[in-house]
């Protein structure tokens, strides 16, 4: 088969949000895609589009996501620019997808999945049980803030948004005692001078795909279907299949606290699985494991047990 590659005067145009964290993102996929085909830096354009989620007078604000109407929050725009052709392919943080695609478009490529735990930032103290009593922790993350009050309700969260520099500098300014960032960022920003304490899995689950990069296209363009497929990490690919299952199930979004993790363990998949109230009051989790190839059965399953335990109503914030 035959790929009719880009070349400097028509290159493949990338499309991504503007923050430090989604470019390098995108220079990843850029630099992937380049060593897989044995082609320059110039057959590739990295086209930053401006998203709702990235509207600075919304981000001042602090205004909660879900206020803003969070479901394609940092990707309308960018689906929108592939639908008209400006761009040809986006790069997402997974855990910034809705679980439905718009129609005409694909969600099939996913890299290697970075670090998926969430790390504790302070200039003080290196653990959350450190803090004193009435301390205030800035978040923006629903599933942080529930699972934190579910563990420390004594503390003051806030909300703390903005991208990841943003968030450093309040926390510089005192706006807070701490925040919590994602390891996957720290680390594709090679940021090793923040004071950070990675948080293991077992003491606070991640949002679903967390750490993890998700390569859009349209389902149309053949030559890009084609060079995606071969930069898709197969096993990143499995074990967000189970995650966005889960999730889908659920029906959840960056409004519900929902946390998930698959991991892969020879021929079988664990998938962990935690849903709360927003006020962290009530928390129910548990876990399933299964064949690989049953991943998205085993996301839903789990879903259906953690919706049958948390009984009717418990989703009836939102």
């Amino acid at each position: 088969m035959t790929i009719d590659l880009p070349t400097p005067d028509q290159p493949l145009n990338i499309g991504t949000r503007g923050s430090p964290l989604a470019l390098a993102q995108a220079y990843e996929t850029r630099d992937r895609l380049a060593a897989a085909f044995d082609l320059p830096f110039e057959a590739f354009t990295i086209v930053p589009i401006k998203t709702t989620g990235d509207d600075r007078a919304l981000i001042d604000a602090d205004r909660p996501l879900k206020e803003i109407g969070n479901k394609g929050l940092f990707t309308k725009e960018i689906e929108e620019a592939m639908i008209d052709g400006r761009i040809d392919i986006a790069v997402h943080s997974m855990k910034d997808m809705p679980v439905e695609q718009p129609e005409g478009l694909v969600l099939e490529t996913y890299l290697p999945r970075e670090d998926v735990r969430d790390a504790f930032i302070s200039p003080s103290v290196t653990r959350i049980a450190d803090l004193p009593e009435g301390a205030v922790v800035g978040t923006s993350s629903l599933r942080r803030k529930a699972q934190l009050m579910n563990r420390r309700p004594d503390l003051n969260v806030v909300e703390f948004r903005g991208n990841l520099q943003t968030r450093l500098k309040k926390l510089h300014d005192g706006v807070a005692s701490c925040t919590f960032l994602a390891m996957a960022g720290l680390n594709r920003l090679k940021m090793d001078e923040v004071p950070k304490t990675p948080i293991e899995t077992t003491d606070m689950l991640p949002a679903v795909s967390q750490g993890a990069i998700g390569i859009e296209c349209r389902a149309s363009d053949a030559r890009a279907t084609d060079m995606l497929a071969a930069i898709h990490d197969i096993e990143t690919g499995q074990r967000l299949a189970a995650e966005r299952a889960f999730l889908a199930t659920l029906d959840g979004s960056c409004e519900t606290p929902i946390a998930g993790l698959a991991e892969l363990h020879g021929d079988t998949l664990r998938l962990r699985g935690e849903v709360l109230r927003p006020d962290g009051s009530t928390s129910h989790s548990d876990e399933i494991s299964g064949p690989i190839s049953e991943g998205a059965k085993l996301g839903e399953t789990l879903a259906r047990t953690l919706l049958d335990r948390a009984g009717p109503g418990f989703f009836d914030w939102h």
